[in-house]
């Protein structure tokens, strides 16, 4: 297994020490990106949102994959309340079938204009196998 940290040129850099992506190649030539949380400017819910999938997106690029890739999303948020919100901005960027999801509230983030932090893993380059019976 080969582990590779980055912090691709083609996307926003990182707003601290740590790699914004991990790609773990795997077996049968693919690999699975493990995307680090993104947050966006921006003065509500729907315009961080947006920000926040345009940068997953560059990132996912810039690896060679695409928000289809997309096998599992993660989503912090201080007011769950705004969800909707989210939730349509979401819908805007993946189009396909839903990933494994975890949606949660928390009280804060790292940073105070922060309303919602996303991360991702997504599966690029192997091909799927037949479901376990």
């Amino acid at each position: 297994m080969q582990i590779t940290l980055d912090n691709p040129t083609t996307a926003p850099r990182p707003l601290g020490p740590y790699s914004q992506v991990a790609r773990v190649q795997i077996a049968g030539g693919g690999a699975l990106l493990y995307l680090s949380g993104q947050i966006a400017e921006g003065g509500d819910v729907a315009t961080q949102s947006r920000g926040i999938f345009e940068a997953l997106d560059a990132l996912l690029k810039a690896h060679g994959a695409t928000l289809a890739d997309v096998i599992n999303i993660r989503t912090f948020m201080t007011d769950i309340d705004t969800l909707a919100e989210y939730a349509s901005v979401r819908g805007e960027f993946l189009t396909g079938t839903p990933p494994t999801s975890t949606t949660v509230e928390v009280p804060r983030l790292f940073r105070p204009e922060a309303l919602i932090e996303v991360d991702v893993v997504a599966a690029v380059g192997a091909p799927a196998g037949p479901l376990p019976k």
